[in-house]
């Protein structure tokens, strides 16, 4: 089985393409932008605050589910109701199976890492836009802290999370350790890109950081 990034069994090379691309260099996760040209389409830019729940009142985990693929996600604030989840593996070169052009209206799922629910961070990857114009996360600008992530797994149970933090950063600077770290509790992480179109690339990336409250 191929090591999973930065979850104590080595780190794995990973590459998206289009809106995200994941690179593994000297075993440390840099993540920046690639797109392919921007579309006359193309989604405006996008930038969040970063926001976080307050420290002083930790938002309680609900108990930890065993591991069930994920089928489908639900974002109501972005309007993202989507599905089947796309399996994100790593390709015989070490470079992660992302969604195509044409699969932009999906999310991918990195199927190395926990599925949503298990102890420990799951990842969920989505493009913000493509060459193509408009992706699935096209208005993730519109997500905030308190709100609900629903993840509907394939053991018929529905894994839902409340969004605790959000980080806009510089894919020179992305978090690798806080993404993909290991963690004691249920948590998600939805990634996409972010900021404006830099010589047709986004330079940022958003990353949304939340708990599992309820199953």
């Amino acid at each position: 089985m191929l090591n999973r990034p930065a979850a104590g069994r080595g780190t794995g090379r990973l590459l998206t393409a289009a809106c995200l691309l994941l690179l593994a260099a000297g075993g440390v996760l840099i993540a920046r932008g690639l797109l392919d040209g921007a579309a006359a389409g193309s989604a405006p830019p996008v930038h969040v605050a970063n926001t976080s729940a307050p420290t002083a009142s930790p938002r309680a985990s609900a108990p930890a589910l065993p591991a069930a693929k994920p089928v489908r996600v639900r974002i109501p604030t972005a309007g993202v109701n989507t599905g089947p989840v796309l399996d994100l593996g790593l390709a015989a070169d070490g470079t992660v199976e992302v969604p195509s052009v044409a699969e932009a209206g999906r999310i991918g799922w990195y199927d190395q890492g926990v599925t949503p629910g298990e102890t420990g961070p799951a990842v969920l990857i989505g493009h913000y836009d493509t060459a193509a114009g408009p992706a699935v996360l096209k208005d993730v600008g519109r997500v905030g802290v308190g709100d609900k992530i629903y993840v509907d797994r394939a053991d018929g149970r529905t894994a839902v999370f409340t969004v605790r933090e959000l980080q806009q950063v510089d894919k020179k600077a992305f978090p690798t350790q806080r993404v993909y770290g290991n963690t004691d509790r249920p948590e998600l992480r939805l990634v996409t890109c972010g900021g404006g179109l830099v010589d047709g690339h986004r330079p940022d990336n958003i990353v949304v950081y939340a708990d599992l409250t309820a199953a």
